[in-house]
């Protein structure tokens, strides 16, 4: 069974071309558009990483990231962060790797097999 990727980011096209990087490597995904979104899809999906902007309207990614590391279910869940703010290792306080937008594929590829023990 494929693992499972949570992507969570505001920008359509961004999701569409994670996603789509993401099942051509042979992982399933799911996604949301919002911080508050992802809380829902993650109980329902219960993925194995996410990846996570920072800056969207709502709840934003690091109000996410509280929220789920609050979940002794989900405290543990690896959080790749994808963003195009500065600062953006201080939001989230133990992400397994931060990328910049555009995302370099293989170093994102690398990062996601590391997470995931593969």
């Amino acid at each position: 069974m494929a693992k499972k990727i949570l992507v969570i980011d505001d920008e359509p096209h961004v999701v569409k071309y994670i996603t789509a990087f993401l099942e051509d490597s042979g992982y399933d995904t799911c996604s949301a558009s919002n911080g508050e979104e992802g809380i829902e899809v993650l109980k329902k999906e219960k993925p194995d990483l996410v990846t996570l902007d920072l800056q969207m309207p709502g709840d934003t990614g690091t109000r996410f990231y509280r929220n789920m590391t609050k979940s002794k279910e989900f405290k543990d869940v690896p959080v790749i962060v994808i963003s195009g703010i500065p600062g953006r290792h201080l939001a989230v306080s133990k992400p397994v790797a931060v990328f910049e937008k555009p995302i370099d594929r293989d170093a994102l590829l690398d990062a996601v097999k590391k997470s995931l023990g593969e």
